[in-house]
């Protein structure tokens, strides 16, 4: 496992982090599937479906990404928290999707999963409370009106009977949100319906113009207007509630991590630190909406990849970055969001997936 430069040896993973310097999350995000049951404007995913792979195929990367952390904790006497994030397209229109679940739990891997919510019915949500799933994280764009314009009629209502099957079956559930124009003024009813659903953490994140999100380049929130937000949001204490984050430029906010209520902010863009994407067809990924494949695990090393991939490299070295990003003094916690900028940049006629990310509100 290369030295990454200019970092903490903390690593720090999407919406969870630890403060045992010695214990480094890892996480895979497995996109198994880019089928899906509904069309949602801001869709990061391209239009072309890839093939899947084998069951049989599937547990082999199972077992070579085992393998590859267990050699890295031999090596550097590194314990690893070891995680897959499962998600698709909607990973339910997999017919082996609890197969795949109950393989990586038998390897000793904490398992999330990300959907819409709306295929998850009493007898899902209680398969994946027998699994040991540590979390389900469902989207949510705002109240009925608002989540139907972006996801499609009767969505929300689906959506909200799957979240009541998981809650009733005793799984933890993440309402997670993708800010844009669309949503932004419907904060404080997302955090209602979330306090009164019962679900134990709200997520935020923004809008990546990329895919058949790209079509709503103008509905991405003015800097000044998501510093606004953050603000308010890092100062709620919603009692039972954890309002979170995995937004790297939430970590130029002033705060202190809470426990058990509030808003908790963890920094850092995690593409080429923390973790890595697959792709249905096995193509390897910085990150699922940093669309820059840097091989593919039915034909590529993963500790090879990992530690020569040049993008990955760059994505670990301070002086690669430009802009702001460039020469900021938090670069180590923040790093901005990689597949922001780059999304941004393209639809400038660019593609620099190491420019300043455009939303940034540090001056």
């Amino acid at each position: 496992m290369p030295q990454v430069k200019g970092l903490k040896k903390r690593i720090v993973a999407g919406q969870a982090t630890r403060d045992n310097a010695s214990e480094h999350d890892f996480f895979i995000q497995w996109h198994l599937t880019e089928r899906c049951n509904l069309r949602c404007n801001h869709c990061y995913q391209e239009e072309t479906i890839k093939k899947e792979m084998t069951f049989p195929e599937v547990n082999e990367v199972i077992e070579e990404v085992s393998g590859v952390l267990y050699d890295w904790a031999e090596t550097y006497g590194i314990k690893f928290s070891p995680s897959f994030n499962i998600t698709g397209g909607e990973p339910f229109l997999r017919k082996d999707i609890f197969e795949i679940l109950d393989a990586l739990r038998r390897k000793g891997f904490d398992v999330y999963l990300l959907t819409n919510g709306t295929l998850i019915h009493k007898k899902e949500a209680e398969q994946l409370s027998d699994l040991g799933i540590k979390g389900v994280q469902v989207s949510i764009e705002g109240p009925e009106a608002i989540h139907d314009t972006i996801r499609g009629k009767g969505s929300f209502a689906l959506s909200a009977r799957g979240i009541k099957n998981l809650l009733h079956s005793h799984v933890r559930v993440t309402l997670n949100v993708t800010l844009s124009n669309l949503n932004e003024g419907y904060i404080g009813e997302l955090i209602t319906f979330a306090k009164d659903i019962g679900a134990q953490r709200l997520g935020f994140s923004r809008l990546v113009p990329c895919g058949r999100g790209a079509l709503l380049l103008n509905q991405m929130i003015d800097k000044f207007r998501v510093k606004q937000i953050y603000d308010s949001l890092l100062s709620l204490d919603v009692k039972g509630l954890e309002i979170v984050t995995g937004d790297p430029i939430a970590s130029q906010m002033n705060i202190k991590n809470s426990s058990d209520t509030g808003c908790t902010a963890y920094g850092g863009c995690a593409a080429g630190i923390a973790g890595l994407t697959l792709l249905p067809d096995g193509t390897i990924t910085p990150c699922r909406r940093l669309n820059i494949p840097i091989g593919n695990i039915r034909e590529d090393s993963l500790r090879e990849i990992w530690a020569t991939s040049d993008v990955l490299n760059v994505l670990r070295d301070k002086n690669s970055y430009k802009g702001r990003c460039g020469t900021c003094r938090r670069w180590a916690h923040c790093r901005g969001c990689r597949a922001i900028a780059y999304a941004y940049s393209q639809s400038k006629g660019q593609n620099d997936f190491l420019t300043e990310d455009p939303q940034c509100f540090i001056k």
